[in-house]
């Protein structure tokens, strides 16, 4: 159970320093293209949000998998099915794709990117 909860916890983490990362490097990017003074340049920042926004749902994809696996678990304990197999097993559990495609619609990723995406045109549009 501790290796499920470990594991949990460390794709949290990597969503939220994926976040953490994305924010840096499109702010950098920005800085660098008003610098320039060259406000068609801004752009650029659109293709790390849209690679983080794809890392941090597969991220939460696996999360969820791995909750999945640990609810799974439990249900066995509960239910003294657990087989000695059982044990070892550090899989996540569900369809990845169908994960994946709830987590690109979840509510912790698709407003954060979307709102980024924002920001990079108003910079574009009204500051750059």
């Amino acid at each position: 159970m501790t290796i499920l909860q470990s594991v949990i916890q460390r794709m949290a983490n990597n969503s939220a320093s994926s976040k953490a990362w994305c924010i840096t490097l499109v702010s950098a990017i920005l800085v660098i293209v008003a610098d320039k003074g060259k406000p068609q340049y801004a752009w650029i920042a659109v293709i790390p949000t849209l690679l983080f926004f794809v890392l941090d749902a597969y991220y939460l994809a696996l999360e969820k998998g791995f909750r999945n696996a640990y609810n799974s678990f439990i249900n066995k304990l509960h239910s003294e099915a657990l087989s000695a197999a059982d044990l070892f097993v550090v899989n996540p559990q569900g369809g990845q794709f169908g994960l994946f495609a709830r987590s690109i619609l979840s509510f912790s990723v698709w407003p954060f990117y979307a709102t980024l995406l924002g920001m990079i045109y108003a910079a574009k549009a009204f500051v750059i």
